[in-house]
């Protein structure tokens, strides 16, 4: 029970990559999907009867022209999720490190890694955080900006594809499944450790809230929780990132006593 399976070890890694690899494409794969032809008619259902007039007023040309930017607007959410899945696969990678190299040099090499990419993760997340944060507020600003505002976030934001979304999250729901069920089939000793286990619940919990604001509110109003939902996903890997830093700084210490 306590020999570990190298190779359900081996499928639990491969599947954490296909998770990070889905993750980044969706950014390049999911973007708006803006009704073909006229997207004027399609704005003018979502507009409140109060503001449908000034549509008249705005020429369908150039709210066509909006609409068809919206196929190069991709979704924040899946993408986001990588900075903290990204952290899982680190973790299944120190692991499977003790494999390969002895305890000691594994001791010194798992500090230094750890420090030098906890670094780049944390500096990297607050970037895309901020980027997040600004882009909620242009969509919310040009949601409440009647009329000529909310028309342009209709036909820019307005368009979000959540069927192809919700199908995304579904899969990597699944190979999430399936790398914490090879993980425990290759030793169930990782059960017992609690910061691993928190933080496969945590990616998974991540993907659960992600399809819940996808499907909380109207479609029109999806990019804005989505982008919600970025924020609190990066947000929550920039936090794992942190403490595995503040975990690693005893051996970083450690190593440089030995060298002094």
């Amino acid at each position: 029970m306590d020999s570990l399976r190298r190779p359900f070890l081996l499928a639990a890694i491969v599947l954490i990559v296909i998770v990070i690899a889905v993750e980044l494409g969706a950014g390049a794969l999911l973007r708006g999907v803006p009704p073909v032809g006229d997207a004027t008619a399609a704005i003018r259902g979502a507009l409140p009867p109060a503001l449908r007039d000034a549509l008249e007023d705005v020429d369908s040309d150039e709210v066509n022209d909006l609409a068809s930017a919206s196929e190069d607007i991709p979704g924040l959410g899946i993408p986001y999720m990588a900075v903290l899945d990204s952290i899982v696969l680190f973790t299944i990678g120190l692991i499977a490190s003790s494999l390969v190299i002895g305890d000691r040099i594994q001791g010194r090499v798992q500090g230094c890694a750890t420090l030098l990419i906890s670094i780049v993760a944390i500096l990297a997340a607050i970037v895309l955080i901020i980027t997040a944060i600004i882009l909620l507020l242009l969509m919310v600003a040009l949601l409440l900006a009647a009329p000529f505002g909310t028309i342009a976030y209709l036909a820019i934001y307005g368009f979000f594809n959540r069927g192809g979304a919700s199908a995304v999250l579904a899969v990597l729901l699944l190979l999430k499944l399936g790398f914490a069920v090879c993980l425990v089939l290759a030793q169930q000793r990782f059960l017992q450790n609690r910061g691993l286990v928190l933080l496969i619940l945590c990616s998974l919990v991540a993907n659960i809230v992600l399809s819940f604001l996808h499907g909380l509110v109207p479609g029109i109003l999806v990019s804005i929780t989505d982008a919600i939902g970025a924020i609190v996903v990066a947000a929550c890997g920039c936090i794992w990132w942190i403490l595995a830093l503040i975990v690693a700084l005893p051996s970083i210490l450690k190593t440089l006593k030995a060298r002094v």
